[in-house]
């Protein structure tokens, strides 16, 4: 395996000249940001800023970065009042939604990088719309790792697509908000985290429900100890999820770079239903409803395990279930049905999902986490969080609150403060989706040493911590 060389003959075919970058049209004088808030801090401690030397940078990276100009050397905070520049890589579904929230909360997006025009244009327009100017296009994220303009970049990009350009951008000095889950495998999140820490960049990983009071508060009383000896905690997604059918191959549409869209992935020939969206019910570039779904709904628990146990200790020594795909027959590799035990040995994580139904929702909402102690039980989802007594009547309840994660986000990096879903936080979190997917593939318990994050003599499952990456996009060293 070797790393994403700029100078190797394939990945020379794939750069584009820099005037394939299309600058932005002029931006009127817009309001200053929002100065950061003490509720933006987040519980796990800032790393001091250390700088990063060119020397340093190019011994990592290889000579062939070496000709970009991608470093910003200082990492010190910004003023308060300062805009923040942004960048979007992959902008087909949330990371429309996520670029919008940052215009929302003061930052401009100066460049939005895609490898599909037509997104280009379309989601272009919408961010032209939203903050007053269009945003310069790219189809190669490299181009703008290389802006010293931008303060940070937005990684939307499909599952497989994550760790490479994070990796890259901590080391060219941007501070990174990365989709959910973090990772496609338990070794790259390690990898990510790395990076985050060595060249000490702000990274927020889209676990969106950290930054939402309510949930906070829930955790909180989960913390308290009124609900007695947590014995259970529950995860869960109830959906419909209709057939994507089994189309055939067929050629890229046009204004695709396909080869570029699989970058670490095997190579094989176009087929819609692995493009846009779709493409996380296969297993080379997704981690199926777990990942998908699942990570938000399980990172609330593992948010509340942590406050038990304490983050170092937040990992479980056994996972078991069973899962399949039980009703459609498509193209679909990924589970529709997974039931997932985490035994963490005097407590229980229980993952379901159910991809078949929503008309019998797990505790009347479809999508939720439950804590359930020897005198109380509480349930949290996106509309509130209610505690039951023993009696079975609800004896304490709160509405959904606000919270901006975007905000957070652009805090942190004015304040070098970690941020609520700290990329530790979200790779914990993930590791969790990974766990349950390996068990799932495998068809069997996995033990699993939470201190070394691997599976002892199990050769199988030790397999799929990490995976095969397609030359030239091998992850880079730190």
């Amino acid at each position: 395996m070797r790393g994403f060389a700029l100078d190797s003959p394939s990945a020379r075919g794939m750069l584009l000249p820099m005037n394939n970058i299309i600058p932005p049209s002029p931006s009127p004088d817009a309001p200053p940001a929002m100065p950061p808030t003490s509720s933006g801090a987040s519980r796990i401690p800032a790393a001091p800023a250390r700088p990063v030397s060119r020397r340093t940078f190019l011994r990592h990276t290889g000579s062939a970065l070496a000709a970009g100009t991608f470093l910003n050397l200082n990492p010190s905070a910004l003023g308060a009042n300062e805009r923040l520049v942004l960048a979007l890589i992959g902008g087909n579904n949330q990371g429309r939604a996520v670029a919008l929230g940052a215009i929302r909360d003061g930052a401009t997006i100066k460049t939005f990088c895609d490898i599909d025009e037509a997104v280009l244009s379309r989601v272009g327009a919408i961010l032209g719309k939203a903050q007053g100017s269009d945003p310069g296009a790219a189809r190669d994220f490299r181009r703008v790792l290389e802006d010293k303009d931008i303060d940070a970049v937005i990684i939307a990009t499909p599952d497989h697509w994550h760790a490479l350009p994070t990796i890259l951008a901590c080391q060219a000095g941007k501070d990174v908000y990365i989709e959910k889950p973090l990772s496609h495998t338990i070794h790259e999140g390690h990898r990510m985290r790395d990076a985050a820490r060595h060249y000490n960049r702000v990274v927020q990983v889209g676990t969106q429900r950290r930054s939402s009071a309510h949930f906070r508060s829930a955790i909180d009383y989960v913390a308290s100890g009124k609900l007695g000896k947590i014995c259970l905690v529950k995860a869960w997604m109830c959906q419909v999820r209709g057939s994507i059918g089994n189309p055939p191959d067929e050629p890229a549409p046009a204004g695709v770079d396909y080869d570029q869209w699989l970058g670490p992935a095997p190579k094989r020939p176009f087929n819609k239903n692995r493009f846009h969206y779709t493409w996380r019910f296969f297993w080379d570039y997704g981690n199926a409803e777990l990942g998908n779904q699942g990570v938000h709904m399980l990172d609330v628990a593992l948010w509340g395990i942590q406050t038990l146990r304490g983050v170092p200790h937040c990992l479980p020594s056994r996972v078991s279930g069973t899962s399949g795909i039980h009703w459609l027959d498509d193209a679909k590799e990924v589970p529709d049905t997974q039931v997932t035990t985490f035994d963490y040995g005097d407590l229980a994580l229980v993952w379901e999902l159910h991809s078949f139904q929503n008309h019998l929702p797990i505790q009347g909402t479809t999508a939720g986490t439950a804590f359930y102690g020897t005198n109380a039980a509480l349930v949290v989802d996106g509309s509130g969080w209610k505690v039951h007594s023993q009696k079975g009547q609800p004896a304490l309840s709160e509405k959904p609150s606000g919270g901006s994660h975007t905000k957070n986000f652009l805090d942190c990096i004015r304040s070098r403060q970690r941020p609520n879903a700290d990329i530790e936080l979200g790779r914990l979190s993930t590791t969790l989706c990974h766990l349950g997917n390996i068990c799932s593939r495998l068809e069997h318990d996995l033990h699993f040493d939470p201190k070394a994050e691997n599976f002892g003599d199990d050769k199988a499952a030790n397999a799929l911590l990490t995976k095969e990456y397609r030359a030239p996009y091998g992850l880079p060293k730190t």
